[in-house]
């Protein structure tokens, strides 16, 4: 059975699909149009190539050795030794999906038209993406200066038969895992190299898999917030249209609405509509203020991310309408640092109110509940390090989000003397992700045991449907047990996307 395929064009990627590719879940083409623009760069290239002008990596050294003239014998060593020189990447290798993201949006730019590629060689790369050659790229060594050049020189050594790759589940020299597959490395011509190696697309790679598990993880937010509220018999007054109105910023507007879509239905709420209590507290009551926020800046770096993925970044640029190479600047990454420091922060946010939450939850003078949810608290211990560990995670999220985007050390000998440090903020950015999520795992662990001393009375269906499906993988904590495995449990119900669709069912 043929798998579904999605058409690259270098305009329409989303970035959906790229999480498709991601996950290896389709099978890539080349757009007949796209293919047309590629052959019609490169016809200009090799007219240039094969005369006496000096024009920037084609024919001329790169950087600050831009001035050295290359004889036309050597054009192919000055592209094969771009690529060996430019290899210095460090660290742990970019996680297999990740890595086929780096791939796929290197695909998509050289699909545009304006890198001047040669057809077979981004044959190749789409060859290696259908049949999972993977490069091994070691994620740090990019200053998002020239865009990622270290990461993309490690991608690019794959194509000539160089460095390592993954295929079939197994780490082999690059050559190896091409013939596995039954390919052949290129030998670069004229621009090739310098076309392979400028551009933002490791920053984008990872960027766009932290988007979109942002997105999501912003929406797990208000359930967990929802959980939390219900536990302690929090008010739904302040999630009402009217409130939201008056202060119009879209993304309150759609968190306060989600929330009274989880909520629907309580019984809880019908149990203390005459209690004495006036406000709650900030952490619940300002849901669809905070969480709003962090909205608003994701859709900031969704728009950013939207655009550059289907930008071209290389330099030169190749312009066959007007037949002109031209040098520029879009491959600095500043776009991508700043709007991965936003995710950073927005996610950071997330994370600080629902430690907040979780406080509210196993503070007996907060919460009117036994202390930290404990049954014979004392000799147990109950949720106690939850709240702690939480804590931890909130630090250090905080000290993640100091921006990447405003630091900047000049390289290439001053020539590139301002920087965007777009992968760095990927990268802490993703880290800061996986802290989310822990947060997140944790408050509604906790918010579960809250909805227990609240039995049988239930809460809205949302909030409802989520208890369930945690209470499918982790019982009742009726005394102290390794809670770490229950927070991996609730953590890989949010991973799989399992929790959010529960409760998406739930409230549609």
């Amino acid at each position: 059975m043929s798998r579904p395929r999605i058409l690259i064009d270098g305009d329409t990627l989303t970035l959906e699909q790229i999480l498709q590719v991601a996950r290896n879940e389709v099978t890539v083409e080349l757009a007949p149009e796209a293919a047309a623009r590629v052959r019609a760069s490169r016809a200009l290239v090799d007219r240039v190539a094969a005369g006496d002008t000096p024009s920037y990596g084609i024919n001329t050294g790169f950087g600050t050795l831009a001035e050295v003239r290359i004889d036309k014998k050597d054009l192919r060593d000055l592209q094969r030794n771009l690529i060996l020189s430019h290899a210095c990447g460090v660290g742990t290798p970019l996680p297999h999906g990740e890595a086929r993201a780096l791939l796929l949006l290197r695909c998509n730019v050289l699909a545009k038209g304006y890198s001047g590629i040669r057809p077979e060689t981004l044959t190749l790369a789409l060859d290696m993406l259908n049949r999972d050659v993977v490069p091994v790229v070691p994620e740090r060594g990019s200053v998002g200066a020239s865009g990622d050049l270290a990461p993309l020189a490690h991608l690019a050594l794959v194509f000539i038969g160089e460095g390592e790759a993954f295929h079939q589940g197994q780490r082999l020299p690059a050559r190896k895992a091409l013939e596995m597959a039954g390919l052949q490395p290129v030998i670069l011509e004229a621009k090739e190299g310098l076309a392979l190696v400028n551009g933002t697309q490791a920053m984008c790679a990872v960027g766009t898999l932290l988007q979109l598990r942002a997105e999501s993880l912003a929406e797990l937010a208000d359930v967990a917030g929802a959980m939390t509220l219900e536990g302690l018999l929090g008010s739904h007054k302040p999630f009402i249209p009217e409130i939201h109105d008056v202060r119009a910023h879209p993304g309150q507007k759609a968190c306060a609405a989600h929330l009274r879509r989880i909520l629907v239905n309580s019984e809880l709420v019908e149990t203390h509509v005459n209690c004495s209590k006036v406000q709650d507290p900030y952490s619940l009551r300002c849901m669809p203020q905070v969480h709003g926020a962090a909205r608003e800046g994701l859709s900031f770096a969704r728009r950013i991310l939207e655009v550059e993925v289907n930008s071209a970044t290389d330099n030169p640029l190749v312009f066959t309408e007007t037949e002109r190479i031209v040098s520029g600047g879009n491959f600095h990454g500043q776009p991508i640092s700043l709007a991965m420091d936003v995710v950073a922060m927005a996610l950071t946010q997330l994370s600080s109110i629902s430690e907040r939450r979780v406080e509210q939850l196993v503070n007996p003078a907060l919460s009117g509940l036994p202390a930290f949810l404990a049954k014979n608290s004392g000799l147990n211990s109950g949720f106690m390090i939850a709240q702690v560990t939480s804590a931890a995670l909130v630090a250090e999220s905080r000290v993640l989000s100091h921006p990447a985007s405003v630091d900047s050390i000049p390289s290439s000998a001053g020539r590139e003397d301002h920087v965007s440090m777009g992968m760095t903020a990927a990268l802490k950015g993703r880290q800061v992700g996986d802290f989310a999520r822990s947060c997140l795992a944790i408050e509604m662990l906790v918010a579960a045991q809250a909805l227990d001393f609240r039995l049988p009375v239930k809460p809205g269906k949302g909030a409802l449907a989520a208890y369930e499906l945690i209470r499918s993988k982790v019982p009742h904590m009726e005394k102290d047990r390794e809670l770490h495995k229950d927070i991996v449990a609730v953590s890989d119900l949010v991973d799989s996307g399992e929790l959010l669709a529960a409760v998406r069912s739930a409230t549609a």
